[in-house]
């Protein structure tokens, strides 16, 4: 509307008080307020008429608008707007009304005052724009005196900031919760002092800089002193985190982080705030610079925040302590063998880098225990774990099991070369200096699986390996090795079932007197058949029968066997022996030479009728044992035979201790006998048997010219497939019947 239509506009300049307008002591800080008027005579004399006036501690600042539209884009671009003095008519007769729904509904500030004001009431009835509009005041112009500009102004603009404190203490108690919640999810003490610091830095609306410290013992890996460490930062430099306080560089943080911890209170300055965090047993200071004073409200939240920190600060320490109960190894204080499971499970996520996981196992570590004692051992697996961390820090190691250890880190410093370092000296343990060695697994980050759990088992084949490999005693994992175990799993599983199923056989191979050319005996040798009707070779199944333990029950049924074919021959040919080989797991049974014995006598044959063979590799694999086991046997009058001997490193005096009755010369000594020069070890142990009143017997005969050489050095027995191939039962007895 025009100037001259508002005759009544010297009421801005009538003054109906008689007091002091309201004022309160003046600050730096204005609030903005909007006049929008198509009358810029309003304007001036608005302004005029609130010239001096301070509201709760702060001027007025004017923002002029014109019109509805000009208004709408004002109050989007200037977000301090706390009042708005609107006129109803301007461009339309329902413009201000707009531009209080645009407050209201489009921009969503509840928050802004709005006082209406209009010269032509008719034109918006008073009564429906309170109801129908969200306005805080609705004047005629006639009516707003000075006095009452004041007033409303003054009214309007507390309304304004008691909503704003309801707010900020609304949005504050809404980040304090949010907080929270983000602080629950925390369970490591690191995240959740980062997490605090974070949270804090949005309760307190500062551009500042702070640092959450506690002292390290407990707290920090491998600290042991009282020093305070920082925990986490924020606004600083993050390689101060696990450092000592006196690495900021900061006296007035150690000065006032010592003081806030002597006297356990908080320390709230300008300039800066010292919080103390105490729950139970758990003690932290949160040091912050401050770039602004703290309002009231920020105080006030601030204290509810730190309750619930403090809370928090203890419940995470408890959660480590479970965590580590579940995760780390008591004995060493590394990783156990579910947190190595969840480091693999990274591992094998992880795209291009150069990794390697490996297996360290302590060879013959269950003899230390044994003969020192449980403590000696458990301080040198202690001592080993300690050690390995000289591998370096940007490697992660494990105690996987009693004797073993894990290990993650790149290919170029997760080697055999560096691992077997590791075992060069001799460890401490007590007052003990213990040299021992190890053997190691690898599977490098290009063959891992996609499991911890498969990695782990992929680790531990290529350990296995390393183990049975005597020149080196490690072994990279490759997909062959696991295609071999499952082989050898599928064969072990067949060979259970076929021999439940009774489709092992004996067959025997004859041997003969060489000065009568007669049969005196025969070896048993065990065949596999298989369903389809095709065998097995012995040289295949019987390694797998001892590394599955199978050995042991075939062990049995061969004897057994043995026994029984020597009972059926007796009626016809009573002076054949047999003779069973025996393999070292069946000497480790405590009942060995008890069943033998007893399937002797159950069968009621000859004990010298029946010939245990044992090789070389037998009796140094544990001579002693053997030796007991033998000459318990050798009492009963069961024959003993030595076999492959001179193809191992026996010693001779265990020679002389072994209750023998034949020696045999491995085919390795006979294959080139005939030739000039070749017979020179034959000649020794067919001389060697002879000295010591044994039988020889010679085996791999397959030439009469072997034949004729063997009887010129004077050797007694043979067996080969010159003479015969080993053979079926039936076969064996019509051999006998031709040869007896």
């Amino acid at each position: 509307m025009q100037a001259s239509e508002n005759s009544n506009d010297d009421f801005l300049f009538i003054d109906d008080s008689d007091e002091d307008e309201i004022l309160a002591q003046s600050g730096n800080d204005t609030w903005q307020v909007l006049i929008v008027d198509d009358d810029p005579e309003i304007h001036s004399v608005t302004q005029l008429a609130l010239s001096d006036l301070v509201v709760l501690g702060r001027h007025l600042e004017y923002i002029h608008a014109y019109s509805g539209s000009e208004a709408c884009q004002l109050i989007e671009e200037n977000a301090e707007i706390v009042l708005v003095l609107l006129d109803v008519v301007m461009e339309t007769d329902d413009a201000g009304l707009n531009v209080v729904k645009h407050i209201r509904e489009t921009l969503n500030r509840q928050d802004i005052r709005i006082v209406l004001r209009t010269g032509q009431p008719g034109y918006a009835p008073e009564e429906s724009v309170i109801k129908e509009y969200d306005i805080n005041d609705y004047k005629t112009k006639t009516e707003l005196t000075r006095r009452k500009l004041v007033t409303t102004v003054f009214a309007a603009i507390r309304s304004y900031q008691q909503i704003a404190t309801v707010n900020e203490n609304r949005q504050g108690l809404e980040k304090i919760v949010a907080g929270a919640t983000e602080l629950s999810s925390k369970h490591s003490i690191s995240a959740f002092c980062h997490s605090v610091l974070m949270q804090l830095n949005t309760i307190i609306s500062n551009d500042s800089s702070s640092v959450l410290c506690a002292r390290g013992q407990g707290i920090i890996d491998n600290v042991d002193d009282l020093s305070f460490y920082i925990l986490a930062q924020s606004g600083h430099d993050n390689s101060l985190v696990n450092q000592k306080l006196e690495q900021l560089k900061n006296e007035q943080a150690n000065k006032f982080v010592k003081t806030c911890f002597l006297q356990q209170q908080h320390q709230i300055e300008d300039q800066h705030l010292s919080l103390y965090i105490a729950k139970g047993d758990y003690r932290a200071v949160i040091f912050v610079e401050l770039a602004s004073p703290l309002s009231e409200i920020q105080t006030q939240l601030l204290n509810v925040f730190l309750s619930g920190v403090a809370v928090g600060y203890e419940n995470v320490h408890l959660f480590q302590k479970l965590s580590n109960a579940a995760y780390k190894d008591w004995l060493t204080n590394l990783p156990n063998r579910l947190e190595f499971l969840r480091l693999l499970d990274d591992f094998s996520q992880q795209n291009g880098e150069q990794l390697v996981a490996a297996l360290i196992d302590i060879n013959h570590f269950s003899d230390i225990n044994d003969a020192l004692g449980q403590d000696i051992g458990n301080q040198l697996l202690t001592a080993v774990g300690k050690r390995m961390l000289e591998i370096g820090s940007i490697c992660k190691f494990a105690r996987v099991g009693a004797d073993v250890f894990g290990i993650i880190g790149p290919e170029s410093v997760v080697t055999p070369e560096n691992l077997m370092g590791l075992f060069l000296h001799p460890f401490t343990a007590g007052e003990q200096h213990l040299p021992i060695n190890a053997c190691f697994g690898f599977c490098t980050k290009e063959h891992a699986e996609n499991s911890g759990v498969k990695v782990l088992n992929q680790i531990n084949i290529a350990l296995n390996l390393a183990k049975k490999n005597r020149l080196e005693h490690f072994a990279y994992y490759n997909p062959e090795m696991e295609d071999q175990m499952q082989w050898r799993l599928g064969m072990i599983r067949q060979l259970r079932n076929d021999f439940a199923a009774n489709c092992l056989e004996l067959w025997y191979q004859p041997q003969l007197s060489l000065e009568t050319g007669k049969v005196i005996g025969a070896e048993a040798l065990l065949r596999w058949r298989t369903a389809d009707g095709n065998y097995i070779s012995p040289a295949v199944f019987i390694p797998l029968a001892e590394y599955s333990g199978l050995i042991i029950d075939i062990g049995d049924w061969v004897i057994n066997q043995a026994c029984e074919q020597i009972k059926r021959l007796d009626s016809s040919f009573n002076n054949i022996s047999i003779s069973v080989n025996v393999s070292i797991p069946q000497f480790r049974r405590d009942d060995f030479v008890d069943t033998v014995i007893g399937s002797i006598k159950s069968h009621q044959i000859d004990p010298s009728k029946l010939e245990l063979e044992i090789t070389e590799s037998i009796l140094m694999d544990d001579p002693q044992l053997v030796v007991d086991a033998l000459m318990k046997l050798k009492s009963e009058g069961i024959s003993i035979a030595l076999d492959d001997f001179g193809t191992g490193y026996s010693s001779l005096s265990y020679l002389q201790k072994l209750p023998l009755d034949r020696l045999k010369v491995d085919r390795a000594f006979v294959t080139n006998i005939a030739e000039e020069g070749q017979s020179v070890i034959a000649e020794t142990i067919i001389n060697l048997g002879k000295k010591m009143d044994l039988k020889v017997i010679a085996e791999g005969i397959e030439e009469i010219k072997q034949q004729e050489r063997l009887l010129e050095l004077g050797c007694d027995e043979v067996q080969g497939f010159y003479y015969a191939k080993p053979m079926p039962e039936k076969d064996f007895i019509e051999f006998l019947k031709a040869n007896h």
